[in-house]
């Protein structure tokens, strides 16, 4: 895998209009990354768009390397979403806080 960085926006957005795109992953509004995997002839890329780091290029050596970098993208994005975030214990917090294990009381 080679790695380039890429300054511009409008560089990648180019090649991504030269090329087929086989998958986005990410979402510049939740994780503020997005990779576009796409193929330009025999070149397998990852153009990644990003508002808080580097945009780069990666291109892969073959199309096995190229599907275990989207797969690993798409969970390195899933992680990051739901990092350090624990819905099972808002949830008992939240019956606690509505007491809604009790009985309501007559009056």
């Amino acid at each position: 895998m080679e790695e380039l960085e890429i300054s511009s926006w409008a560089t990648l957005d180019a090649l991504k209009k030269a090329a087929d795109v086989i998958d986005t992953v990410g979402d510049l509004h939740e994780s503020h990354q997005v990779s576009v995997f796409c193929v330009i002839e025999d070149d397998y890329l990852e153009l990644c768009y990003t508002d808080s780091t580097t945009n780069y290029l990666r291109r892969f050596e073959d199309d096995e390397e190229f599907e275990e970098a989207i797969e690993e993208r798409k969970e390195e994005i899933e992680e990051g979403l739901y990092s350090g975030q624990d819905y099972e214990d808002e949830e008992d917090d939240l019956d606690e806080d509505l007491d809604l294990e009790d009985e309501p009381e007559e009056f």
